[in-house]
């Protein structure tokens, strides 16, 4: 299919211009999709129509019934499968999946100013949109204080593409549990994230990062890992359940949530003891810890493809970490799927390149054992409950934002149809149609 957008130029600029105004005084846009994967339904819809006003969804009804209001653009996307625009919880947008050839890492914080790190956040927002991606929510900017509120600012102002952000600014570890490491010691190295000791520290770093504009609070509750003595995947912990009790409490007070950073051990049991709303990862989750993510309602990001990328040279000891890595959070993700835990599509691009495709961990989902539809809504209304949008984003529904893309293929029967994504509107703006 070469085209799925078929729309008169005035149309076009009918939906461009509709974006932001009085839902109730803009003239409508009409989408006429071929399939309808809604986000929560359990089952696609033929033949459909979804009537749009501003920035918002209007009415969603059978084509039959539909009444089309008079003077509307009309989108034709009869041939398509139409979706919500889709949503990665897991992201930063200030790395660049560090070249180690380049630098790596340090040479991100120390050599490249922070301009040039703000610029290129804003191609890989731009990237994210251009895959369908309508919303991200960024776990830190690794080094680069508060520049995701200036980024999500330039979006909502419209000086820049981009998806809605959700943001968690510098996040917070210990000493000892965050790079840089590894020179002189007399040399006082710059973090990439806010260093704290003791639950006072802690509930003072959660306050700066909520009054500066944070979202959400991002907490590393495990650093480096490594194979044990019995072969097993061995985690630094970080903060104590004391000290991410004072976050939490703090956090929870503003209304907002915490993500944790835990691979697995005592770290990602500290985690679940001091309340945190998400596990980031969860790389080896036990029986234990997932009763408790059950009794809780934790929501786990697993980010499984990032762990399938750099392994280091398979007799090192760092490359058989990379390999118990894979794939103890393979067994993991099986065994919450199969105890329902709440399951959230999540990505850490950033630490993969942003030159990369997104949508490559869907395939990797339905790989171990998730049906399409579930991995569709676990980028889509799931995520949204958990960012507490819901019916806002992540669904095709009256009242919910204009955030719509469409695929050639059908997602249900190959996932990897979600990487060709071929129209994206966002908030009620057409940003792309190929």
């Amino acid at each position: 299919m070469k085209k799925l957008l078929m729309m008169t130029v005035a149309g076009l600029v009918l939906c461009l211009g509709a974006a932001g105004q009085n839902p109730g005084a803009a003239r409508a846009t009409v989408i006429r999709a071929g399939t309808l994967i809604d986000g929560k339904s359990e089952k696609p819809k033929r033949d459909q129509v979804i009537v749009i006003r501003g920035n918002v969804i209007e009415s969603v009804s059978d084509a039959s019934a539909a009444r089309i209001p008079e003077g509307a653009a009309v989108i034709d996307l009869s041939k398509a499968t139409v979706l919500p625009g889709l949503i990665d919880s897991h992201t930063h947008i200030f790395l660049q999946g560090e070249d180690p050839a380049q630098g790596g890492y340090d040479a991100n914080i120390l050599n490249a100013p922070l301009a040039l790190r703000a610029a290129r956040a804003t191609v890989a927002a731009r990237r994210a949109l251009e895959q369908g991606f309508t919303t991200l929510r960024d776990v830190e900017t690794e080094g680069a204080g508060y520049g995701d509120i200036g980024i999500k600012q330039a979006i909502e102002r419209g000086y820049i593409p981009g998806p809605r952000l959700v943001v968690s600014t510098r996040a917070i570890s210990t000493t000892g549990g965050y790079p840089l490491e590894g020179y002189a010691p007399e040399l006082d190295m710059p973090k990439g994230a806010q260093i704290v000791d003791g639950p006072v520290e802690a509930r003072k770093a959660a306050r700066e990062q909520l009054d500066h504009g944070a979202d959400w609070i991002k907490v590393y509750m495990t650093h480096r890992s490594w194979v044990g003595k019995n072969g097993e995947l061995v985690s630094q912990p970080t903060l104590t359940v004391e000290e991410l009790r004072a976050i939490v409490d703090e956090t929870h007070g503003w209304g907002k949530k915490v993500a944790c950073h835990a691979y697995s051990g005592v770290g990602l049991h500290r985690a679940l003891d001091g309340g945190c709303d998400s596990i980031e990862h969860g790389l080896d989750l036990d029986d234990a810890a997932i009763t408790q993510m059950l009794k809780q309602g934790t929501w786990y990001v697993p980010t499984l493809s990032v762990y399938y990328t750099d392994w280091a040279p398979a007799d090192t000891p760092d490359g058989r970490r990379d390999r118990l890595r894979a794939s103890a959070h393979e067994v993991s993700f099986k065994k919450a799927l199969k105890s329902r835990v709440k399951v959230v599509f999540g990505t850490d691009m950033g630490g993969i390149p942003w030159t990369e495709p997104i949508a490559q961990e869907f395939p990797r989902m339905v790989e171990f054992g998730m049906p399409p539809m579930d991995v569709i809504q676990s980028a889509t209304s799931r995520a949204a409950v958990m960012l507490d949008m819901e019916g806002k984003i992540g669904v095709i529904a009256p009242g919910a934002y204009a955030d719509v893309i469409a695929v050639g293929g059908d997602p249900l029967q190959d996932i990897k149809a979600l990487a060709s994504v071929q129209f994206v509107m966002k908030n009620g703006q057409v940003f792309q149609s190929k």
